[in-house]
């Protein structure tokens, strides 16, 4: 970094006074490194050619979104796919909003989806350091100074006692007469401030915030770079003199978003920046801040957000209206992990969502193949995918899922299936195993209670009352359902045959006047008490709770004859 003039013995940049070394010195801690310490201890990396250290930056002012999965994802095939390196790095400079179990989202996020990356703060992942650390903005206090001392000692930055109120009073002179908003030459009250004004206040102990010296510019003048997704971009350049360092009179002293960006970047060696859209107008600026601090600038690849459907057009998905916005949603639901991934790498790649699930997970993401526009998260689409994963996996499989699901959101179904683990794979094999059509009802480990939980006798309460409202939406009387349900347990036999088995219910029925078809019921209904679907529901009620069930013989050889009776006999 060089100055660019001098008057007066002072030297200049951009016009603006700069500070004796020596009291800009004296701002900072004794002994604060130089830049070239931070140089030398971060070391450009050996990576082979062509490969990719790319990064995701969650801020831990909420809770993780969807969106910063999708990103966090794209990130990480990219580097892996170029045998580069995939960091996260926390920025933790807005501590006022920081919430206070943040780092713990991260890492229960990450762990889930399987994003773990190549270095992180230990917090998130232990054990993932790769030396260049520390991976949290909040423990890098010394590195951003550093850098903005040069900065004040070279006439790049200048120190700034503007107030809120004056700040305020600037704002509403610059509405009224129609101008840029900002802070920046002509605007600044301090940018061209005498060292003897600037001196004087730091003597009263005047806080202060370090704002970064924009280039003079000419009017109108642009700012032009590619964007490996949107090809080239061009906006207009940066002329604000944005703060570095904020306020003095906070401790630690820690940078604004722009500054850490540009020099954690740089230090950590990163060379494809892969981030939200909203980021886009700020990289005139990052730029600007790149080639002041003399920088290599990485290169940038802006991600279309996630969108919503919405009656009459869509909307970016939200935090505050959209439950499916936070991935702990996808975690606390179930959704099996292969089954997200597979969904959101099809949305990067529309090309991922047509090959098989295996071959989707295993090939990489292409920046040049993702679109500028954002795709559609549809819940509906998802549950279809993850009820095709399910159906996909072997009994055994599934309930080692929901055991580790349930152990966490629904303890007594972990209990349930730790009792009888026979009994569990037997359940989820029923209508599954040995069929041309597996059932598809499972969709995420949630609906596991609904779809299996009859087959538990610790989670099934038995049907106790004839006059059940279950029963009753069925038209029967209460003194039908006592009549059928005890005659069909005196003769219950556990027959093998499916036919066979459900033979008994037909017998019980025609000897009890049930009509022989829901047709002849139809025609004659005061001459039945129901028809044979009415008689066969009274049992499945009955064994399931419920009027929609699997397959009845499939249900009763896997209850077992002496749960079938206890159930069929409850009814009183």
């Amino acid at each position: 970094m060089t100055t660019s003039g001098s008057v007066g013995g002072v030297a200049t940049q951009g016009g603006g006074h700069v500070l004796p070394r020596e009291v800009v010195d004296g701002l900072f801690a004794p002994g604060l490194p130089e830049v070239e310490h931070w140089e030398q201890l971060y070391p450009p990396r050996r990576l082979p050619e062509g490969a990719h250290v790319t990064r995701f930056a969650p801020s831990p002012t909420g809770y993780v979104h969807i969106g910063g999965i999708y990103t966090a994802m794209i990130c990480q095939s990219v580097s892996r796919f170029s045998d580069g390196v995939f960091i996260t790095r926390v920025e933790d400079t807005d501590t006022a909003r920081e919430v206070h179990d943040a780092l713990e989202q991260f890492a229960r996020a990450f762990d889930y989806f399987g994003l773990h990356p190549d270095e992180t703060d230990p917090s998130v992942v232990p054990g993932r350091d790769g030396g260049y650390g520390p991976y949290r903005q909040s423990q890098r206090a010394d590195i951003y100074a550093s850098y903005a001392r040069q900065l004040l000692r070279e006439g790049k930055a200048y120190v700034d006692f503007a107030t809120k109120e004056q700040l305020a009073d600037i704002t509403a002179r610059q509405q009224a007469a129609k101008v840029a908003p900002g802070y920046y030459a002509g605007w600044s009250l301090w940018r061209q401030a005498p060292v003897d004004a600037v001196l004087a206040e730091l003597e009263k102990g005047t806080p202060y915030v370090v704002r970064f010296r924009a280039p003079d510019l000419p009017p109108g003048a642009r700012t032009s770079y590619v964007d490996v997704i949107r090809g080239r971009l061009e906006h207009e350049a940066n002329h604000n003199d944005v703060v570095v360092l904020k306020s003095s009179d906070t401790s630690p002293r820690l940078p604004t978003y722009h500054f850490a960006h540009a020099v954690d970047d740089h230090l950590m060696r990163v060379d494809l920046v892969i981030r939200a859209e909203e980021w886009i107008s700020s990289v005139p600026l990052h730029l600007q801040l790149f080639e002041t601090l003399g920088f290599e600038a990485p290169r940038y690849a802006h991600v279309a957000p996630l969108m919503k459907q919405i009656p009459g057009g869509k909307r970016k998905l939200s935090k505050r209206k959209d439950l499916e916005a936070g991935a702990d949603f996808y975690v606390e639901q179930g959704y099996p992990v292969d089954a997200v991934l597979y969904y959101l790498r099809g949305l990067a790649n529309g090309r991922l969502a047509e090959l098989p699930i295996e071959q989707a997970l295993a090939e990489p993401i292409r920046l040049e193949e993702c679109g500028v526009a954002g795709p559609l998260v549809d819940l509906v689409k998802l549950e279809d995918i993850s009820g095709d994963v399910i159906a996909s996996w072997s009994s055994e499989k599934v309930v080692d899922a929901v055991r580790g699901w349930a152990a966490q959101f629904d303890p007594p179904i972990a209990q349930a299936l730790d009792a009888d683990p026979d009994l569990a794979v037997r359940a989820v094999s029923v209508e599954r195993v040995g069929v041309d059509n597996p059932r598809k009802d499972l969709r995420k480990w949630s609906e596991f209670r609904g779809a299996y939980g009859f087959f538990f006798p610790q989670l099934f309460e038995p049907v106790a009352r004839a006059d059940d409202e279950r029963f009753g939406s069925l038209g029967v009387t209460a003194d039908v359902v006592r009549t059928f349900l005890s005659a069909f347990a005196d003769r219950y036999q556990p027959l093998e045959d499916g036919d066979a088995w459900f033979a008994q219910i037909r017998e019980l029925a025609a000897e009890q006047r049930f009509a022989p078809s829901p047709k002849e019921f139809k025609k004659n209904p005061e001459q039945y008490p129901g028809s044979i679907r009415e008689a066969s529901q009274l049992v499945r009620i009955s064994l399931t709770g419920s009027t929609r069930s699997p397959n009845l013989p499939d249900v009763a050889r896997t209850l077992g004859p002496a749960e079938v009776l206890r159930r069929l006999r409850a009814v009183e």
